[in-house]
């Protein structure tokens, strides 16, 4: 392969499987998304998603231009936003678990919503240990990203946000319809302790890690 190789569809198709795979497996991000959904709705899930791709293409940013030695030099930054992301999922924990389950009314979404949850969904990806393995660890022994040419890492990145949003929007569509099934105040009351419950976990699990 040469220094400026551009990406095999095949190798690109693999990168694409294992990426989708490690994507729908259950993580904090997942977790923290559909409980986000069943408790308040889609309001500003977009801003949410978003801040969780770009996380994804600053690791794969990072991977590509082999700067993981520079990562661990700025490990205390990588820290804080972990350390951010833990407190996010823990005020999205208290704020669910303490929401009204009455039916509300319909809701517009503010820029300020999509603002705050776009900053929360990036700091608990760029904090997430699942997401750092799989672009530091994993993916440098699938694809040789030092022999890919601009053409072939844009592929890639292209590739990346085709896949992370595709699954992210099938959890999303899946998390709405759960929620209308549940109308009942007893039912509505109990998904929140549950999202809650799952929050909270993904918080720790993020924290032990």
């Amino acid at each position: 392969m040469t220094r400026f190789a551009t990406m095999p569809i095949s190798s690109l198709a693999l990168f694409a499987m294992i990426y989708a795979g490690v994507v729908a497996s259950p993580g904090p991000g997942i977790a923290a998304l559909v409980a986000r959904v069943i408790t308040s709705g889609s309001r500003g899930i977009a801003g949410f998603v978003l801040g969780m791709i770009l996380g994804d293409l600053t690791w794969f940013a990072i991977a590509a231009g082999g700067f993981a030695l520079l990562a661990q030099a700025a490990a205390p930054i990588f820290l804080a936003l972990k350390v951010g992301g833990i407190l996010y999922l823990v005020y999205l924990a208290w704020k669910t678990w303490t929401a009204p389950v009455d039916a509300p009314a319909i809701a517009t979404t503010s820029r300020q919503d999509t603002i705050r949850a776009f900053l929360g969904g990036l700091a608990m990806t760029l904090g997430n240990p699942k997401v750092i393995l799989f672009f530091l660890a994993l993916l440098p022994s699938v694809v040789d990203l030092s022999h890919l040419s601009a053409r072939g890492l844009l592929m890639m990145a292209v590739t990346l946000v085709m896949v992370l949003s595709t699954v992210l929007g099938l959890y999303v569509l899946a998390a709405v319809r759960a929620r209308r099934i549940f109308t009942a105040r007893r039912a509505r009351r109990r998904i929140n302790q549950g999202s809650a419950i799952v929050m909270a976990g993904a918080a720790a699990a993020i924290a032990l890690r």
